[in-house]
């Protein structure tokens, strides 16, 4: 089953597009990371990777093995702005690790194939 979504989706985007032209709104930018891990966790459901994006959320997502107890073996965790950056294609995976702006662990940590997410695409 999959996680019930939280936020609308029009909400949702309309949080993305306002992060783009204002970035130091922060209660918008908090729904957009929401937004974006829930997201996330629809494209790619399961409970083997945790994706950490402090203070604004956290979500399982990723098939495979389901973790329950201690620190998960797969955790990504970035800042706000690194993670919106990711999930509309802004900023690519590889560049964002190599830069030290994500920390990826685990061997299904890598979420270069599922981002960017095409729920933020810009829609004219």
């Amino acid at each position: 089953m999959p996680p019930r979504r939280r936020t609308d989706p029009a909400v949702g985007r309309a949080a993305v597009t306002t992060w783009r032209d204002h970035p130091e709104d922060t209660g918008n930018r908090r729904t957009a990371v929401r937004f974006t891990l829930e997201e996330l966790a629809d494209v790619a459901p399961g409970h083997t990777v945790e994706v950490r994006v402090p203070p604004d959320g956290a979500v399982q997502a990723v098939e495979g093995p389901r973790h329950t107890r201690g620190t998960p073996p797969n955790v990504v965790e970035t800042d706000p702005e690194t993670w919106l950056r990711l999930a509309t294609g802004t900023l690519d995976w590889a560049d964002a690790v190599a830069d030290g702006r994500v920390s990826a662990s685990g061997e299904r940590a890598d979420l270069s194939a599922l981002l960017p997410l095409q729920a933020t695409r810009r829609r004219g």
